[in-house]
């Protein structure tokens, strides 16, 4: 949907425009190259792939192997990279077409090169799309592979040449550098707003992105909104770091007398306290209010990293309706395209997440996450009968639906994937090695909560509608009949719909399809309280613990398959059952207390003891216990009664692994009491983590320097640093008594100790002090080992690190070989109990 804007530049009188930018093939081969009358630069330099890719951990790349080790040489035509199996692959002259793109089949896992030659050292605005990432002057910087257009970054550029090298996966790539228009510019296409009803009154939230091309912080900025002519309001923004772009949210003032339709919406950019302030940049954007019965964008403020989300919203024309449909939408759509596509309905309210961004996560890692916020939300606002929550999805939505009907098996009453494909094995080429060694099953243990297949038997309790086109040239029919063949070994309630002669997209229907909603309407979620047997799942606790009354609070080996079934005979008071790589669990007899839906059913009434057979042991009893939540622990002994295991302990509440530090309002902290290169390292590294977390995830994280950062501020949220001891100064404070530490040439876990410049690690502990956050580490040990972190795909779904990864810089030619340690810290976040492997050719 094109939106019309206009947007106003104030100008500082500080802003210097440059003279002149000269564009040339790169290393100045032609000192007068065309460019488009776009200014899109015509001519390139190109290699073609120099390892692998794909979702895997640790990708190789000679160019990222020879910017890390610094011997990336000249770049000219004929000029050759040592791949990652040690072939010589030389760049070739490459020229882009009319319309600015340059196309290749060398760019699919391939580079392209430019260089940007100026008189004297400026800031420009670089904008570029296709790409993965680009390396500006060696320094990572965010791309645009799904070419969405909004990516604008400030970059600041030596007098004299300076190099450009751009990743692309996808084929083609366009590039050119403008003049900033000002210090501090709003960029309008990435601008996420509500909607507003008709008759609403209150404040709603929206969000922007503000470039900061100033080589400095910009702080002491704050924004005003205004709906027409109503009145403004302001909302103080945090700062935004020198040199990059932040999407900050601000507040909307909205009045009940507002008509249906398009208002403008005025956003006014200060800088300085309001008494003496100066206004930077001025946008006008429409703001839709919707009648009843549209679909309407509803915001809400994220507690990943405090940015501005939305979800749609059709409302059911019954206001008394107690069903929720979530559906999730696939890959390119946004959510409110997804909630248009159905039909208002009597008996429920349809919601739309939106995966972070219309790609985003393919509905795991933090598009999981955003389908967990928005269904909470849902619920505390729409409030539908926890027995008639529904889930369906389309394409990568019905990846999505499939993923969170296995993991959260309690939250639905029935499944409904539509041309849904099952897992990144299944359907996005992701390999297994064939014979991995330790190191490696450790590795793709991390990933395992994306396995679908092995989840499956957790759906043996909702009702479940396979929906697929016979023709689908996207997600072939077959993903849809593996399903089938897996639901027909156990599943006693799933329907299978395959349409003749359909394809991927057969119009709205393929998603309201009708016979599927007649059959959601016919179940219901079971109560908690009715439950009287359990088989359950997980592949972490820290992902999905509990099912109805049971939780598994601790595995024996983390991040493999756990399993509970248990059985519960009220008269006699007993649990009894077999549990499979569980060594913490809890029941929840308060929930089990409560007074049945049905007369038929027995209530476990509080007081006597809880007999419990596990496992084959010996029964043993258990007196009621205070608050009603009866604590289990496996030890050499056999099963046991316990107390709650110390909330410091690993739990559902805090279990990692690495990514799990992305989360909680995290926050990125740089060091800056390292070398220059050591603290421009930092500074870079944390700021393309922050824009990778934007483009992909609609993101809004906080990066601030070491020395600014303090505990009071920032308690109770994740930290993610960036150096090591010896270069970062918040490490020593957050990082205390832990078995892994990282200094200038040495890395040391445990008593094993490597050394050289060239190691990295990125690992997580828990924070002290503090019960629920964590604190994570993109360290290296020095500039080698910290340019081997700038390329690792940590923000891309199906891709996961265990608690503790430590690797040398080779990891970029010889992948998971070059890794020299991996694992899972124990219960208690120390070694012991853990599990780990080494390397030891490595050390």
């Amino acid at each position: 949907m094109k939106t019309r804007l206009r947007i106003t530049i104030v100008l500082s009188l500080s802003v210097l425009f440059s003279p002149f930018i000269h564009w040339s093939a790169a290393f100045g081969q032609n000192e007068n190259p065309s460019v488009t009358p776009d200014g899109w630069h015509r001519n390139w330099l190109v290699l073609a792939p120099t390892g692998n890719s794909g979702r895997i951990p640790f990708p190789t790349d000679g160019v990222a192997h020879a910017m890390a080790r610094g011997t990336l040489r000249e770049l000219k035509a004929e000029q050759k990279v040592e791949s990652a199996t040690g072939d010589a692959v030389a760049w070739t002259s490459a020229t882009a077409d009319d319309d600015g793109w340059l196309r290749s089949p060398a760019l699919r896992g391939g580079h392209a090169a430019l260089s940007v030659h100026v008189a004297n050292a400026q800031t420009v605005v670089l904008e570029a799309s296709g790409h993965s990432m680009v390396y500006c002057n060696g320094e990572p910087r965010v791309g645009d592979p799904y070419r969405t257009g909004y990516v604008r970054l400030p970059v600041r550029l030596r007098a004299g040449t300076n190099e450009l090298i751009f990743r692309v996966s996808r084929g083609q790539v366009r590039a050119r550098v403008v003049d900033p228009q000002a210090e501090l510019q709003l960029n309008i296409d990435d601008v996420s707003l509500p909607d507003g009803a008709v008759g609403e009154q209150g404040e709603l939230h929206g969000s922007v992105v503000v470039i900061n091309t100033r080589d400095e912080s910009a702080s002491d900025l704050w924004i005003e909104t205004q709906l027409g002519d109503a009145q403004p309001s302001r909302s103080t923004l945090q700062a935004v770091e020198r040199l990059t772009i932040r999407k900050v949210p601000f507040r909307i003032s909205v009045s009940p007398d507002l008509p249906a339709g398009e208002i403008p919406l005025h956003i006014r950019l200060f800088r300085g306290a309001p008494n003496a302030s100066r206004l930077q940049n001025v946008a006008e954007i429409p703001f839709r209010v919707r009648a009843s019965g549209d679909v309407l964008r509803r915001t809400f403020v994220s507690g990943i990293d405090g940015s501005v989300q939305y979800y749609a919203l059709r409302r059911a024309t019954d206001p008394d309706a107690e069903a929720l449909f979530l559906t999730l939408h696939g890959a390119s759509v946004e959510a409110v395209r997804q909630a248009a596509a159905y039909e208002s309905k009597t008996w429920g309210h349809v919601v739309a997440p939106t995966n972070r961004r219309p790609f985003g996560f393919d509905w795991e890692d933090w598009g999981r996450q955003d389908a967990l916020e928005v269904l909470e939300l849902a619920r505390a606002s729409l409030k539908p009968a926890d027995e008639q929550i529904y889930l369906t999805g389309h394409s990568m939505g019905g990846h999505g639906a499939w993923h969170l009907a296995v993991t959260y098996p309690n939250m639905f009453a029935a499944v409904g994937p539509s041309a849904g494909w099952i897992s990144f094995r299944s359907y996005a080429g992701k390999k297994e090695e064939p014979n991995p060694d330790e190191i490696t099953q450790l590795l793709e243990r991390a990933t395992s909560p994306s396995d679908t297949l092995s989840l499956s038997s957790n759906l043996q309790k909702l009702g479940v509608y396979v929906l697929h086109g016979t023709d689908d040239d996207n997600v072939p029919v077959t993903e849809a009949r593996r399903m089938r063949e897996v639901l027909a070994e156990f599943h006693p309630d799933f329907a299978y719909h395959e349409q003749p002669d359909a394809g991927h997209w057969w119009g709205n229907q393929c998603v309201d399809w009708p016979e599927m909603f007649s059959f959601f309407k016919t179940r219901q979620r079971r109560p908690s309280c009715d439950v009287r047997s359990i088989q359950f799942k997980t592949a972490s606790p820290g992902v999905s613990a509990s099912a109805d009354w049971v939780t598994v609070e601790m595995q024996d080996e983390p991040f493999q398959l756990s399993h509970v079934d248990l059985s519960l005979d009220v008269p006699a008071r007993r649990f009894s059952g077999t549990t499979t790589n569980v060594n913490r669990l809890s029941i929840n007899l308060d929930t089990l207390s409560a007074k049945p839906s049905s007369e038929k059913l027995a209530r476990l009434k509080p007081g006597d003891p809880i007999k419990i057979d596990l496992d084959n042991q010996p029964s043993f009893e258990s007196p009621w216990p205070p608050g009603g939540q009866l604590h289990l622990r496996k030890s050499e002994g056999g099963w046991a009664s316990a107390a709650p295991a110390p909330l410091e302990w690993k739990g559902p509440h805090r279990y990692g692994p690495f990514k799990e530090a992305f989360r909680n309002r995290v926050v990125l902290v740089y060091g800056t009491v390292g070398t220059e290169a050591e603290n421009d390292w930092a500074y870079a590294k944390a700021r393309y983590d922050a824009e990778q977390f934007w483009y992909r995830g609609n993101g809004a994280i906080e990066v601030i320097p070491d020395i600014h950062y303090n505990r009071d501020t920032y308690a109770s949220r994740n930290v993610v640093l960036y150096g090591n001891a010896d270069t970062n100064a918040a490490w020593s404070s957050l990082i205390k008594a832990s078995p892994i530490d990282v200094r200038r040439g040495e890395v040391q876990l445990g008593e094993h100790t490597w050394t050289g410049d060239d190691l990295s690690a990125l690992f997580v502990r828990p924070m002290e002090h503090d019960t629920k956050s964590l604190v994570a580490a993109v360290a290296g040990t020095g500039h080698v080992g910290m340019r081997a972190t700038n390329s690792l795909p940590y923000f891309t779904s199906g891709v996961a690190y265990p608690d503790v990864n430590v690797f040398r810089a080779n990891v970029l030619k010889a992948g998971a070989q070059g890794v020299v340690a991996t694992g899972f810290f124990g219960q208690e976040w120390k070694l012991a109990g853990g599990t780990f492997a080494e390397r030891i050719a490595n050390n």
